[in-house]
């Protein structure tokens, strides 16, 4: 069973999702939620892979060769099936004239190719733009964890969140808005990194520092009023810096809420995320985020056979999508995805003695949320 730290983080995820799927299913204001729970999933993702990275590290059987090709190959275990099989589908069907841009995304280079083109087509893969910023950090990060020296871990994160501060606050300076803006890998750092200072912190006190917990509360009600001033015509000026603020503002709040329930919240709260339905969704996320566009092409589709109003934002939408989505990303889940993670065992981060690849009864299980 997992810890309820774990299962927390499990609700987390489907908080996450949730607003990804109400953003792109039920709101037609443009709403900035789903880009809030990409966010939140940034901060989960930086926390948990720099936990496991740093938790190999403190072992006294660490060795730095091992926990790098074990941690590729756990990720290629975890992500590349699923993502390849819907890439795989997409160019069978040449869904959306994909053809002619999927080794883009087969690279992972999909927020290369929307910021180039400064467009988003086709639209039925732009979610993978936030697939790719995740494997490119996953290329680059454990080297850092595992090889760098200890001591310069906090100060390369504090470097690299104020590198992404200083890429926002240029970008008034184009004039123009512009995709590129959103998508290029500066842009996601800051939360990305900020999961893993987390992480960092997490390795001396199990409580917030002090800053974090005054902060939160303020940054989070700031995000609010931006959130709200977010369709209100605006000038120039303005509507810079209210973009910016939503970049800025929810970061720390998000990522004192990642630390709380990592630690696990009590009370209400903490029930709620623990709930059976909310970890569910939680362990499918990933499923869920993937196939919520393909889902919604063929709903969109059924239209004639569906007595909901499924063509456009609404209520109807979200009802029949979201139940899709769901039904496709649980059955993914049971006969896809979960029998190729649970290969994962036979790649320990750490080696016991006497390990050998392949070999069950020599493996040390980590039990972790799936990543």
């Amino acid at each position: 069973m997992l810890h309820a730290r774990d299962r927390q983080l499990d609700g987390l995820r489907a908080i996450a999702v949730s607003a990804v799927l109400y953003a792109h299913f039920f709101a037609a204001d443009g709403s900035h939620w789903g880009h809030i729970g990409v966010r939140l999933f940034f901060v989960l993702s930086g926390f948990l892979i720099t936990r496991l990275l740093l938790e190999a590290r403190s072992t006294t059987r660490y060795e730095a060769g091992t926990a790098i090709r074990s941690f590729y190959i756990r990720r290629a275990l975890r992500i590349f099936p699923p993502y390849f099989a819907v890439l795989s589908f997409v160019w069978l069907m040449n869904l959306e004239q994909a053809r002619g841009s999927i080794k883009w995304h087969a690279l992972y280079l999909s927020n290369f190719w929307y910021a180039l083109r400064d467009e988003w087509t086709p639209w039925l893969l732009c979610h993978t733009w936030s697939l790719s910023i995740e494997e490119q950090f996953y290329v680059v990060w454990p080297l850092v964890i595992l090889l760098a020296p200890h001591r310069l871990l906090k100060p390369i994160c504090v470097a690299l969140i104020a590198c992404s501060l200083a890429y926002r606050f240029y970008w008034p300076f184009t004039g123009t808005p512009s995709l590129a803006r959103d998508l290029l890998p500066p842009a996601s750092m800051d939360a990305l990194v900020a999961g893993a200072l987390l992480a960092l912190h997490r390795e001396r006190s199990q409580t917030l520092p002090q800053w974090m917990r005054l902060s939160s509360v303020p940054l989070f009600l700031a995000s609010a009023v931006l959130l709200w001033l977010k369709p209100v015509p605006l000038s120039p000026m303005l509507a810079w810096m209210n973009w910016i603020g939503l970049e800025v503002f929810p970061l720390i709040p998000l990522a004192a809420l990642v630390g709380c329930c990592s630690s696990g919240l009590r009370g209400t709260p903490g029930h709620l995320l623990e709930l059976s339905p909310m970890t569910a969704v939680g362990r499918v996320s990933y499923g869920v985020y993937l196939f919520h566009p393909i889902v919604l092409s063929f709903v969109i589709s059924a239209q004639p056979w569906i007595p909901l109003n499924v063509s456009e934002q609404g209520f109807g939408r979200l009802i029949v999508a979201t139940a899709g989505t769901l039904i496709l990303a649980s059955i993914s889940w049971l006969a896809f995805e979960k029998p190729l993670n649970q290969l994962k065992r036979y790649f320990p981060y750490v080696s016991e003695p006497g390990w050998r690849p392949f070999r069950l009864s020599a493996t040390r299980k980590i039990r972790r949320p799936a990543l």
